[in-house]
């Protein structure tokens, strides 16, 4: 049934119309460049990111493996919707293929789960690091940081392999618009002709174990780095792992900020306009922060990159 749903669902259909971003400004152009400009920045600053912690050996630490594949899964999470949509702009097309659409759906899905958890790892190992010094080696040895982030990996594509199917076998029968900038869950649903009130409350539940399950290890772990900082007899000591804290912190409110508006928060506080912002915000603007926040407050990272930079003027010289 589910089969011939989607058989039908893509021979009915030529696709869906993504009344995206431009359609809500004035001045369309000016958006498209900022956006680009937005892109590009966030693909390389993430990309410099990283390269310096793959290839500074003072950097091969679980804290900074973990940036590293934060850093992954934002250059993939921004280049699954913002390509799309400013080729859309430029090329005066604003339609997607139902398969096009899927893979969409089902990429962005399987990158904010797998985020959402890889933000409670690092909570942790941060935890291990400031409570448990004496045994962090040990505790986060290579093979458990391998462990963690491929748990994450999996779960993601868990919630991506779960959301996907059943949303893109509803019958869409109304109005082909989407508006939104790409094929989100509850953008794709409000399409249906069918009943998806019962699918809505279980993907509610879904979410509410999806973030309270990393939302309780972030909590708890920062509980104990506090009451472990307070204790420090060291200002320096405490200066540090407030500073490293901070910064994850602030990429945690973020993301989890944005997440529990889209999918946990009832439909009455919603509008199309609202949650296109809100995606804006952690689709397009946290990919460009997370590097700034991670390399501006580290010591260690603009270490690093000060070095390349100098071996880059080095080899110039050379040359010439």
């Amino acid at each position: 049934m589910e089969n011939s749903t989607w058989m039908t669902n893509r021979s009915d259909m030529s696709g869906f119309i993504l009344v995206g971003l431009f359609s809500q400004t004035e001045h369309p152009a000016l958006l498209c460049a900022v956006i680009f400009v937005i892109f590009l920045m966030a693909l390389s600053g993430n990309s410099i990111l990283i390269f310096l912690i793959h290839s500074s050996i003072h950097l091969h630490t679980p804290m900074y493996f973990f940036i590293s594949q934060l850093s992954l899964m934002d250059v993939m999470y921004i280049s699954v919707t913002v390509p799309k949509m400013l080729m859309d702009q430029v090329l005066v097309v604003n339609k997607i293929s139902a398969p096009e659409c899927g893979m969409q759906m089902f990429l962005y899905v399987t990158l904010a789960g797998s985020e959402f958890f890889l933000l409670a790892s690092m909570a942790y190992d941060r935890y291990v690091a400031i409570c448990h010094p004496l045994r962090y080696p040990v505790l986060m040895n290579h093979r458990v940081c391998l462990s963690l982030a491929s748990g994450c990996w999996f779960l993601g594509s868990v919630d991506g392999f779960l959301f996907t199917p059943i949303t893109m076998t509803f019958p869409f029968c109304r109005s082909r618009a989407i508006h939104h900038f790409f094929c989100e869950v509850p953008a794709v649903l409000k399409l249906s002709c069918s009943a998806t009130s019962l699918y809505e409350t279980l993907m509610y539940l879904c979410c509410v174990l999806m973030l309270l399950i990393p939302v309780t290890v972030i909590s708890s772990s920062y509980s104990f780095i506090l009451l472990t900082i307070h204790r420090m007899s060291s200002a320096e000591g405490r200066k540090k792992a407030f500073a490293t804290c901070s910064s994850h912190m602030a990429v945690v409110i973020l993301f989890y900020g944005a997440a529990i508006y889209t999918y946990m928060l009832p439909s009455s506080y919603h509008s199309p306009e609202k949650d296109m912002m809100v995606s804006v915000f952690y689709t397009i603007l946290t990919p460009v922060l997370n590097p700034l926040i991670y390399s501006l407050r580290n010591k260690d990272v603009m270490g690093a990159l000060k070095k390349m930079l100098n071996v880059g003027m080095v080899f110039q010289e050379t040359v010439k």
